[in-house]
């Protein structure tokens, strides 16, 4: 199993840590002291050893950040994670704030009092979140700052930094080889007058040498660095312990190699009199002012992989499509089995286990294999299904009871293809609001899946679209309607997203997720995802203005006992038909009679 279900928040700790945390604080006279949700590289999760705001408060979830004074402590989460922040953390210990209405800087500029010195780890915080809290501190008249992790003195046992085997990602699954993209990423170096670029996200690194590692759970990552110039060989800032002889090999091809305790020393040799392009979202200060320090010149601009990487060759698009058809069987075949079993019978935890049962299965059975899950299942019954980003574990394990919602939202990690899908199911008769609310979600759904949008349009845009059906009942949800998802990579990947923040234009190869949701705190939670594809809209006789469209890459029935025909309109209803037809000719040759036999029924037309 990729999954376990073990109680990972430590909440209970949080006062005994915040004493030894304030104790180290006293030693350095720091007033407040920065805990962000991120490790050296800012990625969404992390290596067991970066969990430092886990560690501390016990909130366990991917985004988050804690403001530690001598006298209060601040959780910000956002509007995914406040139930779960409610549960794990010790409220008597810390309070709760939004991560999105209140930001961190945002309170620290209304909070601190004049000549507070507030410290952070220099690693951790990029240089715009440190130009935000330079920019608070000096309005209240405080002090940021840089000192020494002050988790890292106090975190007894802590984990090591891992050290997964770096494995080669081939042209055939790449769809082009790493020199070309280097090529690639080069021009787009030269072209804004620097001299070389520093990479620092992981992803960027995998996808741009064609590797990939283990270094984070359900993400295939290998942690490093990367100096890239505009002309000649990349240094690569890889642990030698992952490397095998072959890897060595073929990496020494196309970079020169390096340790990353060797990464400062690098940079400082050269950054003299050099302009060093450096996305400021994501490379720490630490490394910034090593360059500065050095006499480099510093030019901000977006990390040049990202665009790139975010828009798939025709390879990664084969490959999803690939991806989706055996994870769509896979799951199909849960849902099958799923309604076979009796309310009551069945547990969170048995459900998310034999769904990965199945996924692993069928991958084998069509040729390929379940290399991990994309990220922990999200298996929650009941009033389980509205805590957005619920994690199963042992002492929350619920019963899958009668006359209510399941939600399920899971994923795989495939050689070809990275997979997300949310199903939301009836067990037994549902409430009859949960039908009207599906119903809604829905409605948003296809709305979004059948959009057609000029050329440039950006997510923010198209948000509206998934909300306007639950807007007209006085209802909404708290999280985005979509985000971006990697080849083999990441499962939550930038910059296109469908939301209110959503600002990056999307563009033919772009794939995002379609997920609109409805929640009720201590009822049932609905969510239902799909994953689609950006691509060229056919053009329309008459019209002059060109056009994007979705392509639907996620296969897998929805639940026609939570759908009140009566509020869908004649075009939805065609569209779920259309839809539930192509599913039940693709997923059927590979299903056995009896799956096959519940998904004919199950895709029946309306």
């Amino acid at each position: 199993m990729f999954q376990n279900f073990e109680a990972k928040s430590e909440g209970a700790f949080g006062k005994k840590r915040l004493a030894a945390l304030r104790k180290e604080m006293r030693v350095r006279k720091l007033d407040y002291y920065l805990v962000p949700h991120a490790d050296e590289h800012q990625n969404e999760y992390l290596p067991v050893r970066a969990e430092r705001l886990a560690w501390l408060t016990g909130f366990t979830g991917s985004a988050g950040f804690a403001i530690v004074g001598l006298k209060k402590a601040i959780v910000f989460v956002d509007g995914r994670y406040t139930l779960q922040m409610r549960d794990q953390v010790d409220l008597s210990c810390f309070s709760g704030e939004s991560l999105v209405d209140n930001p961190p800087s945002k309170w620290v500029s209304k909070n601190v009092s004049k000549k507070a010195r507030i410290g952070f780890d220099p690693w951790l915080l990029t240089v715009s979140q440190t130009e935000k809290f330079s920019k608070a501190a000096k309005a209240c008249g405080a002090r940021l700052v840089q000192t020494q992790n002050l988790i890292d003195r106090i975190w007894e046992n802590q984990p090591p930094q891992p050290h997964s085997p770096v494995r080669l990602h081939s042209k055939p699954h790449a769809g082009q080889t790493a020199s070309d993209k280097i090529r690639e990423i080069q021009k787009s170096i030269a072209g804004k007058a620097c001299d070389f670029c520093l990479l620092t996200d992981p992803a960027s690194l995998c996808w741009l040498f064609n590797i990939r590692g283990n270094d984070l759970i359900h993400n295939p990552l290998t942690l490093g660095y990367a100096i890239v110039p505009a002309k000649g060989k990349p240094k690569l800032f890889l642990d030698g312990r992952k490397l095998s002889d072959v890897v060595r090999n073929e990496l020494s091809k196309i970079s020169d190699l390096h340790s990353p305790a060797k990464l400062a020393r690098e940079l400082k040799a050269a950054s003299s009199k050099k302009s060093i392009l450096c996305d400021p979202n994501l490379v720490s200060v630490k490394l910034a002012d090593a360059i500065t320090k050095a006499g480099g010149r510093i030019v901000r601009g977006r990390d040049p992989v990202v665009l790139p990487r975010a828009i798939k060759n025709k390879t990664e698009i084969e490959g999803t499509r690939a991806a989706h058809l055996r994870d769509g069987v896979a799951v199909c075949r849960f849902l099958a089995w799923l309604d076979d079993q009796k309310p009551g019978k069945i547990d969170e935890i048995g459900a998310a286990r034999q769904l990965e049962r199945f996924r692993s299965e069928t991958a084998q059975a069509m040729g390929s294999e379940l290399l991990e899950i994309s990220f922990d299942t999200i298996s929650g019954a009941g009033p389980h299904g509205a805590i957005v980003h619920y994690r199963v574990t042992e002492p929350t394990n619920r019963k899958l009871g009668k006359n209510s919602l399941y939600l399920n939202d899971s994923g795989g990690q495939y050689i070809d293809g990275t997979t997300d899908i949310t199903r939301t199911v009836a067990i037994g008769n549902p409430p009859k609001q949960a039908i009207e609310d599906f119903t809604l979600v829905l409605k948003g759904h296809i709305a979004l899946a059948v959009a057609r949008f000029p050329k440039g349009s950006r997510g923010v845009d198209l948000d509206v679209l998934a909300r306007k059906a639950l807007w007209e009942r006085g209802k909404d949800y708290g999280h985005g309607t979509g985000h971006g998802i990697g080849s083999y990579l990441n499962v939550h990947e930038g910059p296109q997203s469908i939301s209110r923040r959503g600002m990056e234009p999307l563009v033919p190869g772009m794939i995002v997720s379609n997920e609109p949701g409805y929640y009720v705190e201590g009822k049932y939670g609905i969510r239902i995802e799909n994953l689609v594809l950006v691509k060229k809209a056919e053009p329309i006789p008459g019209g002059n203005t060109e056009t994007h469209s979705f392509e639907t890459l996620t296969l897998a029935p929805m639940d026609l006992r939570l759908i009140d025909l009566k509020l869908l309109s004649n075009d939805e209803r065609d569209w779920l038909n259309i839809y539930h037809k192509r599913v039940r000719q693709e997923l059927s040759p590979h299903l056995d009679a009896a799956s096959r036999k519940w998904l004919l029924s199950a895709t029946k037309a309306v």
